[in-house]
């Protein structure tokens, strides 16, 4: 359960109060006993015997919305008349749709969109199929693939059960960088399965964004579509976290005035987050990096637990060997990289690690270890949620490297765009704003997705992988056949 209320636990309580002074003080007095934070109160109605309003209350759980709700019930004289979740409210209906560009007003509108005028479109598409991305939405739209097997921290719930997260996730796209994206949950776990679908959609689409697959199925759907594509293939929950989690260290070290090779980092998780951050984190110069799973720390010759890619983990971490559990071998950590469940770690653990130490505890919705205990004993602290400081992140991430990959044509996304895009992410924390509250910017920040889709194309065009390597992209395609 969340320790402090946020809008993630909001709802709506519609109350009918008598008309006399005092009653919605005291509806608020009772409300504050129980735990809630008020928002926005709305009066509905107002009559010489009775008013009614809408509070909005934040609560720290669904148990705790009816703690409240109750609560509010027991004061004479108030009739609580619905108690409605905003969470579920939002998502009523779904949260995308489909919109149409221009009107279909006249006959010659329908003539030019449809049936006659869009064969010599189509024939244009055919002679060069490169004129997709200017004649079709291919230019500016994204699928969102899942399997519904890795959702959150809610594990394999299944493809409808993960729609919600994938309406979100394209919500995002639009919002932050100007994408369109649609999402496509698989009734498929097969890996094979899975490849030949995307496969068989990918003429659609300018670039395919994967989410939420199970390690380590998710390593090679990711790498044969790579392979096999000409357009961008990134597995967000892998990417956009390891170059969120860079951006992030790059600031925290300048606060703490570590160097990045002289650092030690322990792991908690190692399926495709945690494999994808120690990547970049090597990538950027650390040297050692201890990942750890329910079995211990991951060393070369351990058998217990192993498969395929944390096979080629003991291979390239752990340089002096270290054994034993994450308790163990936390010891003398400068950055601790949570991506693995609540209560991983301890005051104890914080407090035996190095010098003013890194926490990023990023399992959501219950991080490894709560800023709250954290805090007092190190010099920054990063989570993965929104209601606290430092909150690590992906949406600052995908957008721009989308945007900027789009822009350019780029027929793949290389370690050298994320390394770019984590670096331009930093950036956008100046000089000034940073502090150990502060690290990384908000997600609402305009500049950033602008910045790290400009880092993203610039390093496509230097890497050789952008098809439009100069001036602006066609806003559209007048020729003719």
């Amino acid at each position: 359960m969340a320790t402090v209320p946020s809008a993630n636990n909001r709802v709506q309580l519609r109350l009918r109060l008598p008309s006399r002074p005092g009653m919605l003080g005291r509806v608020a007095m009772v409300i504050g006993e129980a735990g809630g934070d008020i928002g926005d109160v709305v009066v509905l109605d107002e009559t010489r015997e009775y008013t009614v309003r809408d509070i909005a209350v934040d609560a720290c759980s669904l148990q705790h919305e009816k703690v409240i709700a109750d609560a509010v019930r027991a004061i004479e004289g108030v009739e609580v008349l619905t108690v409605a979740d905003q969470t579920f409210a939002l998502h009523d209906g779904g949260k995308i749709e489909v919109t149409c560009k221009m009107p279909l007003a006249t006959r010659a509108d329908l003539s030019m969109a449809y049936t006659p005028g869009v064969a010599r479109v189509c024939m244009a598409v055919h002679d060069d199929p490169l004129r997709a991305y200017s004649l079709t939405i291919k230019r500016n739209t994204v699928a969102v693939v899942s399997d519904g097997t890795a959702v959150l921290g809610l594990g394999d719930i299944g493809p409808e059960a993960a729609m919600p997260v994938m309406e979100g996730k394209a919500m995002l796209f639009k919002t932050f960088g100007g994408v369109d994206a649609f999402p496509l949950c698989l009734n498929t776990k097969d890996p094979e399965e899975i490849i030949a679908t995307v496969k068989a959609v990918a003429p659609t689409f300018g670039g395919i964004n994967l989410e939420d697959i199970s390690a380590p199925r998710c390593f090679e759907i990711e790498d044969r579509l790579k392979a096999e594509l000409d357009i961008p293939v990134f597995h967000d929950d892998q990417h956009g976290t390891a170059v969120v989690v860079l951006a992030a260290l790059i600031n925290a070290l300048k606060l703490v005035q570590k160097p990045v090779e002289s650092l030690k980092v322990v792991v908690s998780g190692v399926g495709a987050a945690g494999v994808a951050c120690s990547k970049i984190l090597m990538a950027a110069g650390v040297q050692n990096i201890i990942g750890c799973d329910r079995s211990g720390a991951i060393y070369r010759g351990r058998t217990e637990n192993m498969n395929v890619m944390k096979d080629w983990y003991a291979e390239h971490t752990n340089p002096a060997g270290e054994r034993g559990s994450i308790h163990e071998v936390i010891a003398g950590a400068d950055l601790f990289l949570g991506l693995s469940g609540p209560g991983t770690i301890t005051v104890d653990d914080v407090r035996r690690m190095a010098d003013r130490p890194i926490v990023f505890a990023m399992a959501n919705p219950v991080p490894e270890i709560m800023p709250e205990e954290a805090g007092p004993y190190v010099a920054v602290m990063a989570t993965g949620r929104s209601d606290y400081p430092n909150q690590i992140n992906n949406v600052l991430a995908f957008p721009g490297i989308f945007r900027g990959a789009l822009d350019c044509r780029a027929t793949g996304i290389s370690e050298g765009m994320k390394l770019a895009a984590a670096r331009a992410l930093a950036d956008t924390v100046s000089e000034a704003e940073l502090r150990p509250e502060y690290i990384i910017p908000s997600a609402f920040n305009p500049a950033v997705a602008p910045a790290v889709a400009e880092a993203v194309m610039q390093t496509a065009i230097e890497e050789g992988l952008a098809r439009i390597t100069g001036g602006e992209v066609p806003e559209f395609d007048a020729m003719t056949r």
